[in-house]
C-alpha cells in the first residue's frame, strides 16, 4: 500500500484499533499479521483492511485464544474480518477454524472446573478460621462480662495516664 487515502502509520493505526504499536509488530512477529507494507522512508503503512484484520486479532484474543490458536486460524483473517461481528462470533465456523475453537472451550471447561475446585478447598479453608463462639469465662454467669469504660471513667491505661498528668480525654 502507498501512503495514500487512508494509508496511516503505526500510532495511528494502532489507536484507531484501540491498541498500542508496540501491540502491532508484536503480532507481526508473531505471524498474526502480515508485515504492512512500508512508506519510502520505511515507516509501516496500515490500510483499512490492515486495521479490519487488527481488529479480528484483539477480538479473538479478547474472547480467550491464545496467539498460537488465533496464529493457527491466520489464514483465515482476512475473511472474518470481512463478516459482520454477530456472524463471526455466533454463525458456524469455518471448519479449519472449528477444532482451534472447540480446543479453547474445552481449556476453559477444564480450567473453570480447576478454579472451582480450588474455590471449594479456599472456601472450607476458611471456614476453619471463622472464630466460634469464645467460651464463657469460668464463675460469670450468663457468659456475660462487663465490656467497656466504667461510665464517666478514663478509658484504659490510657485514659488513667492522661488523667494522671493532667490531660484530658
Amino acid at each position: 500500500m502507498r501512503s495514500g487515502e487512508g494509508a496511516m502509520r503505526i500510532g495511528d493505526a494502532a489507536a484507531a484499533a484501540g491498541t498500542t504499536p508496540r501491540a502491532l509488530r508484536f503480532y507481526e512477529q508473531n505471524g498474526l499479521l502480515p508485515a504492512p507494507a512500508r512508506s519510502a522512508s520505511g515507516q509501516r503503512v496500515y490500510g483499512p483492511a490492515d486495521l479490519a484484520r487488527i481488529r479480528v486479532v484483539r477480538e479473538l484474543l479478547g474472547l480467550g485464544l491464545t496467539v498460537r490458536d488465533v496464529r493457527r486460524c491466520a489464514d483465515r483473517l482476512d475473511e472474518l474480518a470481512g463478516d459482520p461481528a454477530p456472524r463471526r462470533c455466533g454463525g458456524t465456523p469455518h471448519p479449519g477454524t472449528a477444532h482451534v475453537v472447540a480446543g479453547r472451550v474445552a481449556a476453559l471447561d477444564a480450567e473453570i472446573d480447576r478454579l472451582t475446585r480450588l474455590r471449594d478447598q479456599l472456601a472450607a479453608v476458611a471456614g476453619q478460621f471463622t472464630p466460634a463462639a469464645e467460651p464463657s469465662p469460668a464463675g460469670v454467669r450468663g457468659g456475660g462480662s462487663r465490656v467497656g469504660p466504667v461510665a464517666g471513667g478514663p478509658r484504659g491505661r490510657a485514659g488513667r495516664r492522661a488523667g494522671a498528668v493532667g490531660g484530658a480525654r
